[in-house]
């Protein structure tokens, strides 16, 4: 991978650890979870996001099967898992033996996880050398973004200092062009493949209701001459605005070969050319930025 741009790193809120702009999701298959994993690292991806729960455990034995196969040295890479309402402290210790990592390096919540019981966990219920509320991971995407802009706003700074590790940038692939076409095919489509292609896309456009996915495949349709003058794919031009809040320290994405992931990586390139007179185009296509409201409470 020696035409893709070097990565860059920025810090995980107040741990002092650096990760890179880009991590990799481990939900991945089988079969080219290997390849995936050490395209990933090729490319400077020290961030790896993973759950008990993903592939029935499965991804963090992957995970941790490559990190025995290829040589890694653990002190190189950062892994968060999640803490989920009905996790136990041995659930945890079984994630780490399935990993055969000394410790975990992070644990983060999603923005589903409700926020007495994550509370209550600290500082008792968790190991001292892990920090709490110290990284949020919420959805973020050009079509979903009011929690990041709006509601967290007042929590980037001093004293709380929050971070975000963000998932979900092209919003299950409605970002990427694939739907706006339902009746074309998606060879590329990590959530959909076989006989039962076409009545996934139907099944997928019925969940958000016709209005909300024709809006959407609109967004979609008038991104599309920004990514070309931009001279990049609509993927691309999803994560690099996504990489435009420094208040990211890290975007997940998923992948099924890695292909996807050098194209992917790509995008650090794009992200260099959304100027603002780019990022109002943007926003003159998408008309969903957050309306600002004051603090109410000290």
């Amino acid at each position: 991978m020696a035409d893709l741009p070097p990565m860059e790193y920025r810090l995980l809120g107040r741990t002092g650890l650096k990760v890179s702009v880009l991590a990799l999701g481990s939900w991945l298959t089988y079969e080219t979870a290997f390849a995936c994993l050490k395209a990933a690292y090729d490319a400077g991806i020290n961030f790896f996001d993973t759950a008990e729960e993903y592939a029935a455990g499965q991804a963090e034995v992957l995970l941790g099967k490559a990190i025995k196969k290829y040589g890694w040295k653990e002190n190189h890479l950062v892994t968060s898992t999640k803490i989920c309402p009905t996790s136990t402290s041995s659930s945890l210790i079984a994630q780490t033996a399935r990993l055969r990592w000394r410790r975990l390096s992070g644990a983060s919540t999603t923005s589903s996880t409700p926020e007495r019981p994550f509370t209550e966990a600290h500082p008792s219920g968790l190991p001292a050398r892990l920090q709490t509320h110290v990284v949020e991971q919420p959805q973020y995407n050009l079509l979903k973004h009011k929690h990041v802009e709006r509601e967290y706003r007042w929590l980037y700074n001093a004293p709380h200092g929050l971070e975000l590790t963000v998932f979900a940038p092209i919003k299950m692939g409605i970002l990427t062009g694939k739907y706006n076409d339902m009746a074309a095919s998606l060879p590329d489509s990590r959530m959909a493949a076989g006989d039962k292609l076409n009545e996934f896309v139907k099944s997928f456009a019925a969940s958000f209701g016709n209005k909300t996915w024709q809006k959407r495949l609109a967004v979609v349709a008038g991104l599309k001459p920004i990514a070309n003058d931009l001279e990049c794919s609509l993927p691309q031009l999803a994560l690099a605005w996504v990489l435009k809040n420094q208040n990211v320290s890290s975007l997940i994405m998923g992948a099924s070969r890695p292909e996807q992931i050098a194209e992917n990586v790509r995008a650090l390139e794009v992200a260099k050319r959304l100027t603002p007179d780019v990022m109002a185009r943007i926003e003159d296509v998408v008309q969903n930025r957050p309306k600002e409201e004051p603090l109410r409470f000290e």
